[in-house]
């Protein structure tokens, strides 16, 4: 009995001892596990997760007995859209929620109790969408909490200062907190960039993904490590992609303060079109005292829509309103309205120059793009004001000198596979001088062109002659009415309305060539309707000729036939093959054709007299009808042109590839033609029309034109029938030309890729003024032509546009006495030129050379001052002389922040 008790109690404390250090041995075995667990939750890159305590994730799969084939295609992949890498299974509570990313280039330090990882130099963390590179980086598992600071090297210098990316943002700091559950976070000494502002906070507070608030802030748009300007605010609110708001806020310049500041300020940081206060500036007029010019607002009211309100306002009383809506719907059309009121004071009551009026303007354009409807277009600019409203506008003195208001309104269609096109516009033209108003409504165009009724579809074997048989249509029909805007009445709308229709019946024939040369003969018909005869007759009473104008239906015709015979013959000269004019070839390519022409409008014709001597003249029934008479006299009788054309073949020396030889142009055309009538009475020989055209050089572009008469005149300037050559050797009497040569040339550009640059984006301009108001784009121009120092390009050294025109020319004086000769003569110039890199100077103007006078003259002194630009520009002669100095940020979201002035040319009376 003792010995068994003995056993039993042995073994019995051997099984506790087992069982104890089993349990120890299970605790050890959990706790390395849990520790393991955080390591793999740090490291791992795919998907999985850590077991859960439950029986569904130990191994075993439960169905879901509800879960079905889903029918409905899923959509592909959006590459651009970027994903962010979470778990997508269970996770603890104390996981994270996706794989983390990370290494450093000194030392990682793992703690597993504490569940914290420590980077140190050149620390990258990738979390989600977050991406923090810094000296120094810890990581906090359980709470979630990124914190990174630099590093200090044994000069104090800082190394490694924490960058924060996440998404769009990038934030710069001294020292970073950030929680990416909460999204919230703690930065200290931060730079960040948002939309054009360089910002620099000494603490941020991030409350939540797109805002935060700044404290001690310096911002400004200047790229600099030092700023040469910049804004202090104590206070600032950021709201990314949206506006930035600021407590009070002080300008400096060069780190020095200015004993000026603002209460408050909203910046928006918003990318593209959003609604937002427009700022004013201010303005000194003397016809007009100080003024505001220019506040309104701005109101986006959805994306095919928005509306723009401004107005000026000034000491003497004077105010305008603008409004301006426009809508556009890609692929579609676009357009806008433009209405502005006007009441404009002028000095004081009582000031001898005093003036009160009230005037207005409307415009409205659309276009249809050309996708909408194909085949279909529709455009409309109209234009309609006040005869005075030009004549006072105080930001646009220049303006005054626009006296005419044109609009239209035009939609055309073509039948797609078929023949036939249509056009109906409307048109308008107001001249704010002579109040004289005029409308065209409708005018419509119909054509058909060429076809060919003898040429079947299909055909075997040879091509007949008569195939190529065509014939065509050009109709139109227009209707007109003037008036003048003071004296508008139903009744003069009548006396003043005509109308008019042409038709034309071109028929052709394209025959078999005949060995070297082309054959054509052709036929046309036309006719035109008339509304009215104006019948002119000598007043004895008044010593004037009146006019008398009888109303009905009438017809008009004329027919021609002809035959027309072209060629070409070549001529070439060759050198030597070591000659750097390797040939020179010339090409001459007469035309010659017969043609009659039937005197159909004889009864037309008239002769009356028009001076107190008895001098008499003819006239037309149909002069000053909406499609003009047709000429007097049959015709029947040769034309003739001759064309030229010589070029050279030069060889490069230096390249001795395929491109060693290449084709230079001499003269692109020059020649002459004049005709010969048959069966006229006196003056058979027509005149001799002679041109000259040519690019010199790609660089040198010159055109001529010059009219030789064959025929004598008398004392009084009028033609006799008596041939030049006759009394002397001449090949006939000049009676008018003209000259003009010009040339553009400029230096290369310092950077190609800016130039590149530079291309493109005027290419974008050009394309979205598309979507503008010809008005509009008039005004731009003129914008730019009267400030040319604010677009100076620093990137061309230097650039110089001349240009030469000479005309003469002989024209009927008013009394019928004769002829007058006048001669004009101008050269155009501009140009400009950097004085430094910094610096450019230019200038623009045209000379009188008839009249030993600079008609006009302006001249711009631009300086780049990087973030800034100052800009001069000077009118120092003419009815239009001003000056202009312009200091102002080159950014846009500060484009309102100005130091302007300017003086126009009435300022000087």
């Amino acid at each position: 009995m003792i010995y068994c008790g003995k056993f039993t109690y042995k073994y019995l404390l051997t099984g506790i001892s087992l069982v104890i250090l089993l349990v120890i041995l299970q605790q050890s075995t959990n706790a390395a596990e849990k520790n393991h667990k955080f390591c793999i939750s740090l490291t791992q890159k795919d998907t999985s997760a850590p077991t859960s305590p439950n029986k569904a994730s130990r191994g075993t799969i439960i169905r879901d007995s509800t879960l079905k084939k889903d029918t409905i295609n899923k959509p592909g992949k959006d590459s651009t859209v970027k994903v962010i890498d979470t778990f997508n299974v269970k996770l603890s509570k104390d996981s994270l929620e996706g794989p983390v990313e990370y290494s450093a280039t000194d030392s990682m330090v793992l703690d597993i109790p504490g569940k914290k990882l420590y980077l140190y130099n050149e620390a990258n963390i990738k979390y989600k969408d977050i991406d923090l590179k810094a000296g120094k980086a810890e990581l906090d598992q359980q709470s979630q909490v990124l914190t990174a600071t630099y590093l200090s090297d044994t000069s104090g210098k800082k190394i490694g200062r924490p960058v924060f990316v996440q998404g769009e943002n990038n934030l710069t700091s001294d020292t970073i907190i950030y929680n990416s559950k909460t999204q919230k976070g703690l930065t200290i000494g931060s730079n960040s960039v948002q939309g054009e502002l360089y910002v620099h906070s000494e603490k941020s507070k991030k409350v939540s993904k797109d805002v935060f608030y700044a404290q001690n802030n310096v911002f400004t748009t200047c790229n600099y490590d030092e700023p040469h300007f910049a804004f202090r605010a104590k206070k600032v609110k950021f709201i990314s992609k949206k506006l930035a708001v600021s407590g009070f806020t002080r300008p400096e310049f060069e780190g020095v303060p200015l004993p000026i500041g603002l209460p408050w300020g909203i910046y928006p940081l918003t990318q593209g079109r959003h609604s937002g206060l427009l700022p004013p500036q201010f303005s000194v007029n003397q016809q007009f005292g100080l003024g505001l010019e220019g506040l309104g607002y701005y109101k986006v009211l959805n994306d095919n829509f928005d509306v723009t309100v401004r107005g000026d306002i000034y000491s003497y009383g004077g105010w305008r309103l603008y409004l301006t809506p426009s809508y556009r719907k890609r692929y579609r059309y676009n357009g806008g309205i433009n209405f502005n009121i006007v009441h404009t004071k002028v000095a004081f009551k009582g000031d001898p120059d005093y003036q009160n009026q009230k005037n207005f303007s409307f415009s409205w354009f659309h276009n249809v793009d050309s996708k909408a409807r194909p085949g279909t277009t529709f455009s409309a600019n109209v234009n309609f004001a006040t005869s005075k409203y030009n004549q006072y506008i105080a930001s646009n003195p220049f303006q005054a000198f626009n006296n005419s208001l044109n609009s239209s309104i035009s939609y055309s269609k073509r039948w797609e596979g078929k023949p036939f096109f249509l056009t109906v516009t409307a048109n308008h033209s107001q001249n704010t001088n002579t109040k004289l108003v005029s409308v065209s409504l409708p005018d419509i165009g119909f054509s058909m062109s060429t076809i060919y009724p003898f040429q079947p579809k299909e055909y075997a074997g040879a091509k007949k002659w008569y195939y190529n048989f065509g014939i065509g249509y050009n109709g139109s029909f227009r209707s007109q009415v003037n008036f003048y805007d003071t004296a508008f009445n139903l009744r003069q709308l009548i006396d003043t309305f005509q109308w008019g229709a042409s038709h034309q019946f071109p028929i052709q024939l394209q025959l078999p060539s005949l060995g070297p040369f082309q054959v054509a003969p052709q036929i046309s018909f036309e006719q035109k309707w008339y509304a009215q005869q104006f019948i002119r007759q000598w007043n004895a009473a008044t010593n004037h000729v009146d006019t008398i104008i009888h109303k009905g239906f009438y017809t008009g015709e004329q027919m021609s036939f002809g035959i027309g015979v072209s060629t070409a013959l070549f001529g070439k000269k060759q050198f030597g093959k070591n000659s750097r004019i390797q040939a020179i070839r010339h090409v001459i390519r007469p035309s010659f054709g017969l043609s009659y022409k039937p005197d159909l409008s004889k009864n037309d014709w008239y002769e009356t007299q028009v001076t107190k001597t008895g001098e008499k003249f003819r006239f037309s029934k149909y002069d000053g009808s909406i499609f003009g008479a047709y000429s007097e006299g049959k015709f029947g009788g040769i034309n003739f042109t001759l064309d030229n054309n010589l070029e050279m073949k030069v060889r490069n020396r230096k390249d001795t590839g395929e491109n060693a030889i290449k084709k230079v142009s001499l003269i692109d055309g020059f020649g002459f033609s004049t005709g010969y009538n048959l069966m006229a009475d006196s003056f058979q020989l027509s005149t001799f029309n002679l041109y000259a055209r040519s690019n010199l050089f790609q660089k040198i572009n010159i055109t001529a034109g010059a009219t030789i008469d064959p025929y004598e005149q008398d004392t009084t300037g009028r033609r006799i029938n008596k041939y030049v050559w006759k009394d002397k050797l001449s090949i006939g009497r000049f009676v008018g030309g003209n000259i003009a040569v010009s040339t553009s040339i400029r230096s290369k550009p310092k950077d190609a890729n800016k130039e590149k640059q530079n291309q493109d984006a005027n290419k974008k301009f050009n394309e979205s003024r598309g979507a503008q108001s010809l008005d509009e784009q008039y005004r731009e121009l003129e914008m730019v032509r009267n400030n040319p120092a604010q677009f100076a390009d620093f990137n061309i050294p230097w650039n110089l546009n001349l240009s030469y025109a000479l005309s003469l020319y002989r024209t009927f004086k008013q009394d019928y006495s004769g002829y007058k000769t006048t001669l004009t003569q101008s050269v155009t110039f501009n140009g400009d030129f950097n004085l430094t890199p910094k610096w450019k100077m230019g200038i623009n103007g045209v000379y009188d050379i008839s009249g030993s006078k600079l008609q006009f003259l302006t001249g711009f002194v631009s300086r780049d001052l990087h973030c800034w630009q100052m800009s001069i520009n000077i009118t120092p002669i003419g009815y239009t002389r001003s000056f202009n100095i312009t200091i102002n940020p080159k950014s846009g979201i500060l484009r309102d922040l100005r130091i302007n002035r300017s003086r126009y040319f009435y300022d000087f009376r």
